[in-house]
C-alpha cells in the first residue's frame, strides 16, 4: 500500500486505533475492528476500505479529504460510503461535493446522513453509536460507540437451559440488552464537551483533544475558540474512568519534546499510565 499520509497506531485490548491529528493540519482516525472512521481531514490510501465515517464538524482540517475519499472508492469500484455529520452541515457538504464533481467531471456517490445530539445509529447487531453535543466555534458533535450484549434477566438466572428455552418459545423475553461504552471520540471541543457527556469519561477508550499545553496560553481564550488546555486535564484527573485516554490535536506551536516535557511535568505518571499522547 502507498504510505501517502502519516499514520500512528496503538493497540488496546482487541482494538487498533490508527490515525493522525494535528491542529489546523489534519485529523483522521480509524478503528478497523469497528469498521469505522472519525473525521476526514486527510485520507491515507489504506483507509479507503473503511466504508463508514463519522464527522464531528466542518473545519477543513477535519473534512477536507472527504471528496478525495469518495472519489477513490468510486475509482476502485467500491460501494458508496456512508458518512455521518452534523445535520446543519449536510447542505454545505453536498454543495462542496457538487462543485468537485463538476470540476472532476466524475460522480462522487456517497450517503450523507445528518445527525444531532441524542441520535442513535445502528452500526451492526453488536454495535451502536450515539451522538453527543460538543462545544466548538462551528456546529459540532462527538460520538460514543457502544458494544451491545444480551444478558439473562436476574429473575431467570436460576433456571435450567430447557426451562429458559421453554419460556422463550412461549414468547417470554428472558434477556435484556446491556451497553458497554467502548470508544468515545470528541473531535474539537472545549471542556463542556466532556463535562456534559459523562459516557465519554466512562468509555474504555477516549480519543480527545489537548490542543494547548504551555502555561503562557490562556485557558479563557482557548475555551472561547472551542479547544482544551493541559490544565483542563489536570483539573479533571479524577474524573477519567477510561482505560485509555488518547490526547491529540496538539498545536503546531509545539514540537514533540516540548509536549512531552510539559505534560509529564503536570501529569507525572500520565494518569496512572492511561494517558497516551498522539505525537
Amino acid at each position: 500500500m502507498l504510505d501517502n499520509a502519516p499514520i500512528l497506531s496503538h493497540r488496546h485490548r482487541n482494538l487498533t486505533i490508527e490515525g493522525y491529528s494535528r491542529a489546523a493540519v489534519q485529523s483522521y482516525w480509524r478503528i478497523p475492528e469497528l469498521r469505522l472512521g472519525f473525521d476526514l481531514g486527510g485520507q491515507p490510501w489504506d483507509f479507503m476500505g473503511t466504508a463508514t465515517w463519522a464527522i464531528t464538524h466542518a473545519h477543513l482540517d477535519h473534512v477536507a479529504a472527504l471528496a478525495v475519499y469518495v472519489a477513490r472508492r468510486r475509482m476502485m469500484k467500491m460501494e458508496p460510503p456512508t458518512i455521518y455529520l452534523p445535520t446543519n452541515t449536510v447542505s454545505g457538504v453536498e454543495s462542496m461535493l457538487a462543485a468537485f464533481s463538476r470540476l472532476d467531471r466524475g460522480r462522487l456517490p456517497c450517503e450523507l446522513v445528518g445527525v444531532g445530539p441524542g441520535d442513535e445509529i445502528e452500526l451492526s447487531r453488536e454495535l451502536l453509536m450515539t451522538v453527543h453535543k460538543t462545544t466548538h466555534t462551528v456546529p459540532s458533535v462527538g460520538y460514543v460507540v457502544w458494544e451491545r450484549r444480551n444478558k439473562l434477566k436476574p429473575e431467570y438466572q436460576h433456571l435450567s437451559g430447557p426451562e429458559i428455552r421453554d419460556l422463550r418459545l412461549a414468547g417470554t423475553e428472558v434477556s435484556a440488552e446491556t451497553r458497554l461504552p467502548t470508544v468515545a471520540y470528541t473531535g474539537d471541543t472545549s471542556p463542556p464537551g466532556l463535562d456534559n457527556n459523562p459516557d465519554m469519561l466512562r468509555a474504555q477508550v477516549l480519543i480527545t483533544e489537548m490542543t494547548f499545553v504551555a502555561p503562557r496560553h490562556r485557558k479563557e481564550k482557548i475555551h472561547k475558540h472551542g479547544h482544551m488546555h493541559l490544565d483542563d486535564f489536570v483539573s479533571r484527573r479524577d474524573q477519567f474512568e477510561n482505560e485509555l485516554i488518547i490526547a491529540a490535536h496538539f498545536s503546531v506551536r509545539y514540537n514533540r519534546s516540548q509536549i512531552l516535557r510539559m505534560v509529564e511535568k503536570q501529569l507525572p505518571g500520565m494518569l496512572d499510565g492511561r494517558l497516551k499522547l498522539w505525537i
